[in-house]
């Protein structure tokens, strides 16, 4: 009997030990730092976070703390340029990590993990400054006559189709320039995350950020790394970690948001 139950827990420990050897094999941590170069995706149309720029490179927060990672790799970082709605195939399909501005959603955890949070947001209006009363929650904005503008496949349009059921929502497709149609007048506001609201509302002048430190909904932002990789997953949450208890963190946020 005592035989057989060594050569039971021999089995049992092999089966565990198995998956987790293959975790160890097939991650992208040792994948990224053979190969040298860190895939990144991203949408590059959200100050600050990461935003194309004419000569075919990116800017923003997340750009910065991705070449980082990738440097703290070993590696250089290749930034793949993707869209809102197809983040998460391109994701899968191209990309070791996905940044930008992106928003923690259960839709989203289904297809990848989450790094650990690396910023508290929420969902807050900008609207033109002279309407900033008018638009103060949920029930002030979704009334018949009112036009909420969002850029589509992420959780801004998510959130609107969710809340406004007699406002109308028009989708605009380009999201470096959406924030103009409020200014224009096609548009009433637009539902955005509470940092870039007042960064926008700092470019653009006439448009204002409607409490943005008391969000409509609470918000975090994180990074995409590949599902069951818990390898690479620790290492993005370590450098993260590391990243604001060494000042960097704040040194960087702080060159963009001001």
């Amino acid at each position: 009997m005592r035989l057989r139950n060594l050569v039971l827990q021999g089995i049992v420990a092999g089966a565990l030990c198995a998956p987790l050897a293959a975790y160890a094999d097939d991650s992208r941590l040792d994948a990224v730092q053979k190969s040298g170069v860190l895939r990144v995706c991203t949408p590059g149309d959200y100050k600050p976070f990461s935003v194309a720029r004419p000569d075919g490179g990116f800017e923003g927060i997340d750009v910065d703390f991705a070449s980082d990672i990738a440097k703290a790799l070993g590696a250089k970082a290749e930034f793949v340029k993707t869209s809102w709605p197809k983040l998460m195939d391109d994701f899968v399909d191209k990309c070791d990590l996905a940044v930008g501005g992106i928003s923690v959603t259960l839709e989203r955890q289904k297809r990848a993990f989450f790094s650990d949070p690396y910023m508290v947001n929420g969902k807050a209006p900008i609207t033109r400054c002279e309407n900033v009363a008018k638009f103060q929650t949920i029930a002030d904005i979704d009334k018949p006559g009112v036009t909420v503008v969002e850029n589509p496949g992420g959780s801004n349009e998510k959130f609107a189709r969710a809340n406004f059921k007699q406002a109308k929502i028009v989708i605009y497709n380009d999201n470096t320039t959406i924030f103009d149609e409020i200014l224009k007048g096609h548009a009433d506001l637009m539902i955005s995350e509470s940092v870039e609201t007042k960064v926008q509302a700092k470019l653009r002048p006439g448009l204002c950020a409607v409490n943005p430190d008391k969000p409509l909904q609470y918000g975090e932002m994180a990074y995409l790394t590949p599902r069951g990789d818990v390898a690479f997953k620790a290492f993005v949450d370590q450098w993260l970690h590391l990243a604001r208890a060494n000042g960097e963190y704040d040194k960087v946020v702080a060159a963009y948001v001001k």
